[in-house]
């Protein structure tokens, strides 16, 4: 889809209406995305509104990324980090009319994906968001600040869900009961979660907190994985977001969209290419503690996510995008047949991550 911009953003990067071909691109929901392509120089460039409702802080994304591209310039000057182009007036953003606007280096000859079609694509993912963190290791965390305050705490959901549900009308608590069921019955996940949480061997790292497949380039010939991308929430947090969202997002070749809940299955095959992708970069970072935890992220961002989902549908749709009014209702149910899926197999996919810390 091809169209005109406000004038003012292409002028704050040096660029006008008549010399820039403007594409919108991308399957996200949070930011609008575009492909800039000037007639007056080769390069292209990927051309962002930030969501200020979700987002809002814009200037603690600028602070973060800055932060990481100066320390991985001297640290780790090979790797490519994709941090945002300088306005014409040299700023990390540019503002117009109370919008916020960033531009982005765009890679040539890569390609992101929707959808996992092939272990080594899992692998290669798996590896690029932890090499990342290997890069980071020696980061100080503490140094970031939160993009999206409390975006996986796993009591702040709970507490959320338990408002829902105590807000919720009747009808809507009576179409949930079973979920609601489901979500009281596993709040042994957040007991557990909460227990380690203050150990000094479960710290706080430099988080992507948003590892799906789509947010890392991948080499459009070989499928080798090139860098990570969409780096608004990079921020502290444990190291069980990013490898428990990959769980949560690799393993079934069903979104949380798929309401056929047979469908609903572990892919083994795909979360042996993740963890060996993953343990590749960070199995002689990884603390004893977040070693045994490595299966248990999954099970903590899926429980999360099904809490998410619920609060949303009780308190009448407000944030997901929903298509019909249960649309919420049977992603819970969803995201609790994937949770019971890693229960199921639990033994086997312990064997693989034991087999690949030796």
């Amino acid at each position: 889809m091809e169209l005109n911009l406000d004038s003012e953003v292409l002028e704050a990067y040096g660029y006008t209406k008549e010399n820039t071909k403007i594409t919108q691109i991308g399957t996200g929901l949070i930011n609008r995305t575009y492909l800039l392509s000037p007639s007056i120089e080769e390069k292209k460039y990927i051309l962002q509104n930030i969501n200020t409702s979700v987002f809002k802080s814009p200037q603690a994304i600028a602070n973060n990324l800055r932060a990481i591209a100066d320390y991985l310039s001297i640290t780790s000057p090979d790797y490519l980090f994709i941090k945002p182009v300088s306005t014409a007036k040299g700023e990390e953003m540019a503002h117009i009319k109370n919008e916020h606007w960033r531009m982005l280096p765009f890679v040539p000859d890569t390609i992101s994906l929707d959808v996992l079609a092939d272990p080594k694509q899992a692998y290669e993912a798996a590896k690029q968001f932890g090499k990342l963190s290997r890069l980071l290791n020696k980061f100080d965390a503490k140094t970031l600040e939160p993009t999206i305050p409390g975006f996986h705490d796993l009591n702040l959901r709970y507490e959320q869900f338990i408002q829902a549900l105590n807000r919720a009308e009747e009808q809507l608590k009576e179409d949930a009961k079973t979920e609601i069921e489901d979500a009281l019955a596993h709040q042994y996940i957040l007991d557990y979660y909460v227990s380690y949480l203050h150990r000094d061997d479960f710290p706080d790292r430099v988080m992507h907190h948003d590892t799906k497949i789509s947010n890392v380039l991948l080499d459009s010939g070989t499928n080798e994985g090139i860098c990570v991308i969409d780096l608004d929430t990079i921020m502290p947090g444990k190291f069980i977001s990013d490898l428990g969202d990959m769980m949560r997002t690799y393993l079934c070749a069903f979104s949380e969209n798929e309401t056929d809940l047979n469908k609903v299955k572990i892919r083994l095959p795909y979360f042996e290419a993740m963890i060996k992708g993953y343990l590749s970069q960070m199995k002689d970072i990884l603390t004893e503690t977040e070693k045994e935890l490595i299966l248990f992220s999954g099970k903590y961002m899926i429980y999360m996510q099904a809490l998410r989902f619920l609060s949303d549908f009780l308190s009448g749709n407000e944030y997901y995008p929903t298509s019909y009014p249960t649309q919420n209702l049977d992603r819970v149910k969803n995201q609790f047949k994937l949770l019971h899926e890693i229960a199921v197999n639990e033994k086997e996919l312990q064997d693989i991550i034991e087999e690949n810390l030796v």
